[in-house]
């Protein structure tokens, strides 16, 4: 048997392992280590990469971001800012007819900017909005459904420790993937409470209405929710701003809210290392996961399967489309037997060598030359240029053509079609990012074995698993056109880098 085959024979017993509760980053760690020992007819070259992989993998800069992200979300909890980004949507739209369940989506968008994780959201969340959502005559079916979307809000509006391991793995900038986070983050959410106003409407016994909270009742519990504004703005902004790292951005942001936590009471020495605790239990899982991830990785790299997968995607003359559609349809059947973070380390070291040599198209050489060209002139880059160089510029840019290196050069423009590939290879992985994270969230919410669902669903044992999946559906139609959006339209995703 070849190395090939024995790395594709790999990935079936590797999901068999899974199937049979064998933990992920276990299960990943053994394929890894004896597949190794099969491929070097030996464990001599296993034993040695476990002698150096732990320190290499966890001695990374990157990943002392993930227990201070954790951290921060724990102090969130523990600080009273869910409760605070409840009260302040719900008195904005509340009295609405599903104005609560809207103030939930709400919030949990809110939450997300602080927290990082979809499960910690979910359960924070639910805790908080599921007795009010119960109060005002909410049906169980829809108030869990909507607790659980609004829970996958978690890992994709930044700060994000999935995205900040995506990263990792695809060997992008974490402050650039957090911004093109933001606008499809924000078009969940918008797509979440446009979901709840067509769902009242179908099904108007499923929600009951909320007297209307008074103004100055509104904008002192608006006013309350500035901690958790403060914090994403120093967190995020910070970060894009060049102010400091993603990790130097972690830092400020688990102080923030840790100061926040104590200032508003709820933050003591118990709590305190109650926080350290349940970061460190977080924390060791994700990093063992992260190892094991990382001999399993090296064990495809030894048989080449990434890179064999990829050159027989474009021998094949596949679709750019039609890859991304086949690679989206599998990560929503892996959503419903693992979660988020363990599928990204399982699968990104497989699928993006694949996409990373498709051309989607997201980069246009001479549109972007002639962008250039033009910010240039505009900057007075054309003085002391020779009018008849000038206007052979101009000419050809009238006639939407590529501009000569030497022309270009005439006005200090040096851009090359391979730094236009480059580029392109960037934006496909961040784009890439983005809309797998969404597609991995959605497997969570996927019946019959959504992860969130449970979660969720426990919380309300008054409601059976049955009514949660009946009204999740509408919410996983959100999820499918926008989906679909990000792909038609990539610009909407890049937006903010252009």
């Amino acid at each position: 048997m070849s190395n090939i085959e024995i790395g594709l024979w790999s990935f079936p017993l590797l999901m068999l392992a899974i199937f049979l509760r064998v933990p992920i980053g276990l299960a990943m760690f053994l394929a890894g280590f004896l597949g190794l020992g099969v491929v070097n007819d030996g464990f001599s070259t296993a034993l040695a990469k476990l002698k150096t992989e732990p320190y290499t993998t966890f001695a990374s800069y990157s990943l002392s971001i993930v227990p201070l992200f954790l951290l921060m979300g724990h102090f969130a909890t523990i600080g009273g800012m869910s409760q605070a980004l409840f009260r302040a949507a719900e008195g904005w739209l509340g009295h609405r007819k599903g104005g609560v369940a809207m103030a939930a989506i709400g919030a949990c968008a809110g939450f997300g900017a602080i927290c990082g994780s979809s499960l910690a959201t979910a359960a924070t969340m639910g805790r908080t909005a599921l007795p009010e959502l119960r109060k005002y005559g909410y049906s169980g079916g829809f108030s869990t459904a909507t607790l659980a979307a609004g829970g996958t809000l978690g890992i994709l509006i930044p700060p994000s420790v999935v995205l900040v391991i995506y990263a990792i793995l695809a060997e992008q900038n974490i402050a650039k993937l957090f911004l093109v986070a933001i606008i499809p983050g924000l078009l969940a959410a918008l797509g979440y409470i446009l979901t709840i106003s067509i769902y009242v409407r179908l099904n108007p016994d499923s929600a009951g209405v909320r007297p209307p909270v008074p103004y100055s009742e509104r904008f002192v519990a608006l006013l309350n929710v500035w901690p958790v504004l403060l914090v994403f703005a120093l967190v995020v902004g910070g970060i894009y701003g060049g102010l400091f790292t993603p990790t130097e951005g972690a830092a400020v942001g688990a102080l923030g809210t840790g100061l926040i936590a104590f200032a508003n009471k709820g933050l003591n020495f118990k709590e305190l290392l109650g926080s350290f605790t349940a970061t460190a239990r977080s924390t060791a899982m994700i990093f063992f996961i992260v190892l094991g991830a990382a001999f399993y990785n090296g064990f495809l790299a030894v048989t080449q399967v990434p890179q064999t997968a990829a050159g027989w995607v474009v021998e094949q003359g596949f679709s750019p489309w039609t890859v991304l559609i086949i690679i989206l349809v599998f990560y929503l059947l892996l959503g419903c037997l693992m979660d988020s973070l363990s599928m990204i380390l399982l699968t990104i070291p497989i699928f993006y060598p694949i996409i990373s040599v498709l051309d989607f198209g997201l980069v246009d050489f001479v549109s972007m030359q002639h962008d250039m060209i033009r910010e240039a002139i505009k900057a007075g880059a054309g003085e002391g240029v020779a009018p008849e160089v000038l206007d052979e510029i101009k000419a050809l840019l009238a006639q939407g053509v590529e501009v000569p290196r030497q022309l270009a050069a005439e006005i200090g423009v040096r851009f090359t079609e391979a730094r236009a590939n480059a580029i392109g290879v960037e934006y496909t992985a961040l784009w890439f990012g983005i809309i797998v994270l969404i597609v991995v969230e959605v497997g969570l919410i996927t019946p019959p074995v959504g992860m969130i669902l449970f979660i969720i669903n426990a919380m309300d044992r008054s409601t059976p698993i049955i009514e949660t999946y009946k009204g999740v559906l509408y919410f996983i139609t959100s999820d499918i056109i926008r989906v679909a959006i990000l792909i038609l339209f990539p610009a909407i995703t890049l937006f903010l880098l252009y």
